[in-house]
């Protein structure tokens, strides 16, 4: 072996000197090993283009598992929507080095349904093995293979022969298949922005910004040769097949530059347009590709993995028997391209609708491919606006029959979009529709979530029919779905749940779940016993998700406990939401002054302890995908006499706050001046007092029970929280044994000091002061065995259900 005993960064750079040495091997382009690009001058201003992307091991390795694990890095990265593809892509080792042309295997990158969320190095996962063997035979067929000893010259040969050295300067880039998709992404950025249309107008029309890039990218010298666009490039303007909107910004069907076509010309200056008329019919037709974020939200158009779609046709058969595709019919109302549909054996039982004729076509071209579907049954249907006389007949026959009507099952994976943040604007209004306006009464405020409005009408105008579906678990624990759940009586079969991140597009750390409802048995939902599926698709057990009232939640509970400003010491805020997915924003600071958006209670001697016990509890538990909507709920009674359970809280809570000295006067000192050796008096001895029980009843009204705020009382703590307060108080006099410092400092402060502050002006993540950074890690210990002891508590005392 010609490079053996050597790391990968030495191999690699052996590599580039040896072999590729009049090519610049330094870029670093995603998450790719190795990359060789032609030389890039100073004045070009377009990107350097890449030869080759290539997988490295030290040793001697597996060329199909590298080249599989590259093809997973890309794929898992998009490394080919921010860089052009190369022609070649790569593996090598300290013995051999391998090529296979982009080309060959590029296809995967864009197949439906595929979880590219694992790790690429993880030779074990399912999807390693799916790609493994879907490029297996190219890399049989394709892969030029050379050992470094016995192949030298043949290797130096290909390598001179293959990766041509071009002029620097100028090069037009190709456009072929592969990168057509990239080459959309940066039109985006470029040209887009510069024609004069009303983006809003026009995709109300049919009419998308890929329309535009098509026509732009058929086009020589600036004309579109393929005919039966929806757009077509006429020299310096563009022309439509229809017209916009007689209020929209066209006239006469045409639209052009707001800058006189500049950018345009620079743009497609870059590259070579048209691409071979073979790749043509390949591009128009994958223009599903191109349906901009909003619009795929908007139609639903998020395939269903897999990996789901058959376990949720398992759990229907474990549902409805080994029979039931041929004693059922099924209507998936949301299909996109009918991925969910795959799998499925009796077409003539099966009817398949979705918003865009686009994706109709899609669907008739894979029926010609050997997808088991009918024509007659797949059609254009707008779910949340057209009326059902416009369905087909035979399926009109089922839903108005109320016999066949009880053997429909509706198998949908509905649009997740909803109204959202100022932030989102393409989001803004995306939930009207006439069923919108139709059960707005009864939706409230779920009439924002388009899978709601599917639900809804399904429920109320096929009545007794049998609904199979994927969707958050709003609808079983939102606060927001209560008005929805009181009109929703259906029974709820079987349940099982993933991670949201396995969903094509859907980003977050939350659970979703299939679902299956009988609609002809009436039962309001009060709780499922799921089954729980990790993202590889093992189960891994059972979890309970159950519906709550309004009134049984947590920020109703801390609500009682609202205080006047006089005589704060600090202001709870973040009394917003009540599940796990907004524990984020639940923190206790000094004022509400300057904060963004106020949702608290300020804090005094009346409510500190039922506050830090709601701080407490919002924050002993880490949040996870399968807990994310979980809702913390109004307690029992048992918290009120747990003095320990109380004093936990308050000891957790003093060191876990956002409480800082500039920001006004800090009482949450949980030591003594003298206990700290400090320099100075304190601002405040709130706290020590309020431990001490040296509070008088008449500086603080109690409004509740004396076993609630028992704040005349010495302060009785467990052995955990004196470990916890002996474990601050070292960091608390280390930091007073500094210089320039605060002597009014919180735990944040402290931080802030010894950690200082990052060039984006954060907070570092770690500090250069090693016995600062052993207090720490000490304090985050037993903060750590403090939350473990609050949260054995938490559901004793129901602040979340079992």
């Amino acid at each position: 072996m010609r490079y053996q005993n050597i790391r990968e960064e030495e191999l690699k750079n052996k590599i580039a000197k040896d072999y590729f040495w009049i090519y610049d091997c330094t870029k670093i382009v995603g998450n790719v090993d190795f990359c060789v690009c032609m030389h890039q001058s100073q004045e070009e201003l377009f990107e350097q283009e890449s030869l080759l992307w290539a997988e490295a091991k030290k040793g001697s390795s597996d060329i199909y598992n590298s080249i599989v694990q590259l093809i997973l890095t890309i794929g898992k990265a998009r490394t080919f929507d921010e860089f052009l593809p190369p022609p070649m892509l790569g593996a090598l080792d300290g013995e051999k080095i391998a090529f296979i042309p982009y080309n060959e295997i590029h296809d995967v990158f864009y197949q439906n349904d595929f979880n590219w969320n694992v790790t690429p190095s993880d030779h074990e996962t399912k999807e390693f093995k799916l790609v493994y063997e879907k490029v297996k035979s190219s890399i049989d067929r394709k892969t030029l293979l050379f050992n470094y000893e016995k192949d030298d010259k043949e290797l130096k040969k290909f390598i001179k022969s293959n990766f041509i050295v071009g002029k620097f300067g100028l090069t037009k880039t190709k456009i072929d298949k592969n990168n057509f998709m990239v080459i959309y992404n940066k039109w985006l950025q470029k040209v887009k922005p510069t024609i004069a249309v009303n983006w809003n107008l026009a995709k109300k029309s049919g009419i998308i910004d890929g329309d535009f890039y098509l026509a732009d990218l058929l086009s020589q010298e600036n004309n579109t040769l393929k005919e039966k666009l929806f757009v077509l490039l006429k020299l310096d303007h563009y022309e439509l097949d229809r017209k916009i909107s007689e209020s929209g910004l066209f006239s006469f069907s045409s639209t052009s530059f707001t800058d006189k076509q500049v950018a345009h010309t620079q743009f497609w200056n870059r590259y070579d347009r048209p691409p071979k008329e073979e790749y043509w019919d390949y591009i128009v037709e994958r223009r599903d590709l191109l349906v901009p974020q909003d619009v795929r939200e908007r139609k639903g158009s998020f395939f269903t993995p897999q990996i789901w779609v058959e376990l949720s046709q398992k759990y229907l058969t474990d549902v409805f028997g080994e029979d039931w595709q041929d004693d059922y019919y099924i209507w998936d109302c949301a299909a996109g391209t009918g991925n969910l549909l795959t799998g499925l054996t009796n077409k003539y039982n099966i009817w398949v609708s979705t918003l865009d004729n686009q994706d109709v076509e899609v669907i008739h071209d894979r029926i010609k491919n050997g997808a088991n579907l009918l024509d007659d049954h797949v059609f254009q249907f707008d779910f949340l606006n057209d009326d059902f006389s416009k369905l087909p007949k035979g399926l009109q026959e089922i839903i108005n029959d109320e016999k066949k009507r009880k053997k429909l099952v509706i198998y949908i994976n509905p649009p997740y979009a909803e109204v959202s943040s100022k932030k989102e604007k393409g989001k803004v209004g995306v939930n009207k529709s006439k069923i919108h306006d139709k059960y707005f009464k009864i939706l409230g405020t779920a009439a924002r979530e388009l899978f709601a409005q599917f639900f809804v009408r399904i429920y109320a105008e096929i009545p007794g029919c049998i609904i199979g579906e994927f969707s958050t678990l709003k609808a079983l624990q939102g606060a927001a779905f209560d008005s929805y759940r009181n009109y929703f009586h259906a029974k709820l079969e079987k349940c099982f749940v993933v991670p949201a991140k396995t969903f094509d597009n859907v980003k977050g750390s939350f659970p979703i779940g299939f679902k299956i409802w009988n609609t002809k048995k009436k039962s309001s939902f009060d709780a499922i016993d799921a089954d729980v599926y990790n993202e590889k698709g093992e189960y891994i057990g059972q979890k309970t998700f159950s519906s709550n009232q309004k009134a049984n939640y947590i920020n109703k509970w801390v609500s009682q406990y609202k205080a006047m400003p006089d005589k704060a010491i600090g202001f709870m805020d973040g009394i917003n939401g009540n599940d796990f997915q907004h524990n984020n924003i639940v923190y206790i600071t000094n004022t509400k002054d300057g904060l963004p958006n106020p949702r608290g209670i300020w804090i005094n001697t009346s409510n500190l302890i039922p506050v830090a016990v709601y701080n407490a509890v919002r924050h002993c538990m880490e949040a996870t995908w399968l807990n994310d909507r979980d809702q913390f709920l109004f307690p029992n009674d048992g918290w009120k006499n747990d003095f320990e359970f109380q004093n936990d809280c308050l000891a957790y809570s003093l060191f876990h706050n956002n409480i800082k000295a500039s920001l006004g006067t800090n009482h949450w000192i949980p030591f003594t001046e003298k206990e700290v050796d400090a320099k100075e008096k304190f601002d405040s001895k709130f706290m020590m007092d309020f431990i001490a029980g040296k509070i008088k009843k008449s500086e603080a009204v109690d409004l509740f029970s004396e076993t609630v705020v028992h704040r005349t009382k010495v302060l009785e703590f467990s052995d955990e929280a004196k470990t916890l307060f002996n474990s601050g108080k070292k960091l608390w006099k280390y930091y007073h044994q500094q210089i320039d410092i605060d002597v009014n400092a919180s735990l944040r402060d402290i931080r802030d000091y010894f950690q200082g502050k990052n060039n984006h002006g954060k907070v570092s993540s770690k500090s250069s002061d090693e016995y600062y950074t052993e207090l720490s890690s000490d304090l985050r210990e037993k903060l750590n065995i403090m939350e473990d002891k609050i949260a054995s508590k938490v559901y004793e005392y129901g602040f979340l259900k079992e």
